[in-house]
């Protein structure tokens, strides 16, 4: 899987997960919509990211870091709640964060 794929698969997974989130949820909370935003933010980056700009490669894998720490307290929420859906769909995005962000510091690593 290369870097650019991984991105763009972690930002729709962000986008599709947290608009699922939203609308299964019935008091329609607007915190869950903070994963799309940071889909959102990574999709602005894509540009940058398949150019290999050193700066924006950063900038994405701070982003992807930061969703990843916001997405535990909603894991151990989901995990207390006992909601399976809700501990797949956050599962998800933390599964494809962490991929993406692996691919992230290989190439970091590797261009240096």
């Amino acid at each position: 899987m290369t870097l650019q794929f991984a991105n763009l698969v972690n930002a729709f997974v962000l986008i599709a997960c947290s608009i699922w989130a939203y609308a299964a949820s019935g008091a329609a909370s607007s915190t869950a919509l903070i994963p799309a935003c940071f889909g959102i933010l990574l999709l602005v980056c894509h540009p940058g990211v398949k150019a290999q700009h050193k700066s924006i490669l950063l900038i994405a894998a701070l982003l992807i870091v930061i969703i990843l720490a916001a997405l535990v307290m909603p894991m151990k929420g989901a995990i207390s709640r006992e909601d399976p859906v809700s501990v797949f769909r956050v599962g998800l995005m933390m599964l494809t964060s962490v991929m993406a962000l692996g691919l992230f510091a290989k190439n970091l690593v590797s261009s240096q």
